[in-house]
């Protein structure tokens, strides 16, 4: 059985699902980004608790289409901006379309309906985000990020980092990176 989970969008989720789980007594399971495939049989009460502890660990249990479908555009989007290969082959609308068997236009409907904001801009937000990340790691410049986060220049990068943070990647770099600075990926 797959249950699809809101909001688990980083490695520490999956931990936090995984523990839950065998809290539960359910060893026999597969954690993923955004989902878990549970190969044993689960009773309804073992579902009702691990919903309840989701919750308390700021992730939900998915049941509503539109819900999922939206969960699975993050997912998407957070694996190909974390995960990504350093040559970007399609644009990001194109993936997402092939990637989940829908048109653009109607992920983008729904997603903005369920965020509040436009895929876009959503996408810029775990870019800037990643580039937060690398800038801290300090194991490539800002031309090399520039070019793996697949901007057309170090200057475009620039105006939208400083567009989004309020401050340019130098200026970034220079006051250090701590939890102030450099907010969980889990929070998007």
């Amino acid at each position: 059985m797959i249950f699809y989970i809101k909001n688990m969008v980083c490695m520490s989720c999956q931990v936090v699902v995984k523990y839950e789980l065998e809290k539960l007594g359910l060893t026999q399971h597969k954690v993923e980004q955004g989902n878990v495939e549970i190969f044993e049989p689960i009773s309804a009460e073992q579902i009702l608790e691990f919903k309840l502890a989701l919750i308390r660990s700021g992730m939900e249990l998915m049941d509503n289409k539109k819900n999922l479908l939206v969960e699975k555009i993050v997912y998407v989007i957070t694996e190909m901006i974390d995960y990504g290969q350093n040559e970007l082959k399609t644009n990001f609308s194109y993936h997402l379309s092939e990637k989940l068997n829908h048109d653009y236009t109607y992920l983008a409907n729904i997603f903005s309906e369920a965020k509040g904001t436009t895929i876009e801009q959503f996408i810029i937000l775990k870019k800037i985000q990643r580039v937060k990340q690398l800038i801290c790691d300090k194991e490539l410049n800002l031309t090399e990020i520039s070019w793996k986060m697949h901007y057309s220049s170090v200057a475009h990068l620039s105006t939208q980092f400083k567009k989004i943070t309020g401050v340019t990647p130098s200026h970034f770099k220079q006051s250090g990176c701590n939890s102030e600075t450099l907010p969980q990926m889990c929070e998007l």
